[in-house]
């Protein structure tokens, strides 16, 4: 089972759109599924449902941090982290046709399950591209 299909199970089993993103990963980060539940949650609805940046996304960024971005506190940690999310959500964005949950809303009915498979799709690809998985 790919990543992507995972991480739309998960969404269909009651997660939020961000927790699904990040459990579908959660092997790859030194974090406990418990804690990746919680801490992922917050994200679900565009931000506590919001209908802000799409919350499949944001977990797609927790997933980042967690990979890539270092311990130190360094303009250079930020700047390559971020470079990584702006990447992603370009894809993202091209695909989806947008990053806000409220639009992507608008645009099908509740295209969240598709939209989750989406995210962990873009991620999975990047990750193996780079060697991480």
């Amino acid at each position: 089972m790919s990543r992507a299909e995972r991480a739309k199970e998960y969404f269909m089993k009651g997660y939020a759109c961000s927790q699904a993103v990040v459990l579908a990963f959660s092997d790859l980060i030194k974090v406990s599924e418990a804690e990746l539940k919680k801490i992922s949650l917050p994200f679900g609805g565009g931000l506590g449902r919001l209908r802000l940046t799409c919350g499949a996304v944001s977990g797609m960024a927790i997933v980042i941090g967690a990979l890539f971005a270092k311990e130190e506190n360094s303009p250079e940690n930020k700047k390559n982290t971020y470079e990584i999310v702006r990447d992603l959500c370009g894809k993202f964005q091209e695909e989806n046709g947008s990053l806000i949950c409220s639009e992507l809303l608008s645009a099908q009915k509740r295209p969240c399950a598709e939209i989750v498979y989406s995210t962990a799709k873009i991620l999975e690809e990047y990750l193996i591209k780079n060697g991480k998985i």
